[in-house]
């Protein structure tokens, strides 16, 4: 997660692949899940296979306010 840049985002099957495992994608939203600093480890960047917003520890809401303040969509 801390390899993804800022404003970007990655899918767990994209980590789990640069991981080496590619059918690992559940075990790397597991452990993304447990991230106790997600400001500080961006897990907000990460998103579902198909580009949906999908878990956060902190709701759905804030991610995508995290996610759009990166965009420059919040000032």
């Amino acid at each position: 997660m801390c390899t993804i840049p800022y404003n970007s985002l990655a899918s767990y099957g994209d980590i789990a692949k640069k991981l080496g495992n590619p059918k690992a994608a559940r075990a790397v939203g597991a452990a993304n899940g447990k991230n106790p600093i997600p400001l500080i480890i961006p897990c907000h960047r990460v998103v579902g296979a198909d580009g949906n917003l999908t878990g956060f520890a902190h709701g759905l809401a804030i991610k995508e306010k995290l996610i759009a303040l990166e965009q420059g969509l919040i000032f």
